[in-house]
C-alpha cells in the first residue's frame, strides 16, 4: 500500500449513502489528545457527482468537530483525499471528556475536564454553560466519525453530563 500523506488543510469526501456525501478538513494535531488529527465536519450534503470547490466547502457552517486518525479512514476507504484549502478556521473550539467514561454504570458523570487545541486539559467537575456545548474530545475510530456523519450522533456509549 502506498504511504498516506495528510496535512493540515487537506480535504476529505465522505459517502452518506450512494447519492450523497460531506467533506471534513484536517485542521490540527492535538498534542494534548494523544497527537491525534483533529478534524472538522461540514453540514452540507452534496451530490455524489457533485465536485464543490474547497474554498466553498469551507466556507460553509461546521457540524462538528472531532479528534480521529485520518490515515485509517483512508486505509479502511471510508474517506477520500479531495483537495487541500488553507483555510482552517479558528481552532478555538471547546473539547470534553469524563473520568467517567468506561463505567457503564454512570450515567450522568459530574467528573468532566475540558480543553481547547494543544492546550492544557482543565479539571471543572460538572459541566455548566458554555462547557455543555463542547464536543466529545477521545480520539475516536474512522467509523465513529462515518457513523456521526450519517446520522448525527455516535454510536458508542458516553456519560451525560445532565
Amino acid at each position: 500500500m502506498a504511504k498516506i500523506v495528510t496535512k493540515i488543510g487537506d480535504m476529505f469526501s465522505v459517502e452518506c449513502d450512494a447519492q450523497n456525501k460531506k467533506y471534513f478538513q484536517y485542521v490540527a494535531n492535538d498534542l494534548s489528545m494523544l497527537n491525534s488529527d483533529g478534524i472538522r465536519v461540514f453540514k452540507t450534503s452534496y451530490s455524489a457527482v457533485e465536485q464543490p470547490d474547497p474554498k466553498k466547502i469551507v466556507a460553509d457552517a461546521v457540524e462538528f468537530h472531532a479528534h480521529v486518525v485520518i490515515k485509517w479512514g483512508v486505509e479502511m476507504g471510508l474517506w477520500h483525499k479531495v483537495g487541500h484549502c488553507g483555510d482552517i478556521g479558528r481552532q478555538d473550539v471547546f473539547f470534553r471528556d469524563s473520568g467517567d467514561y468506561g463505567n457503564p454504570e454512570i450515567l450522568v458523570s459530574h467528573n468532566w475536564w475540558v480543553w481547547k487545541v494543544n492546550e492544557e486539559h482543565v479539571h471543572v467537575g460538572a459541566l455548566v454553560g458554555d462547557h455543555q456545548k463542547a464536543e466529545i474530545g477521545i480520539v475516536v475510530s474512522p467509523l465513529d466519525v462515518v457513523h456521526r456523519i450519517r446520522t448525527g450522533k455516535y454510536d458508542f456509549v458516553y456519560p451525560s453530563y445532565e
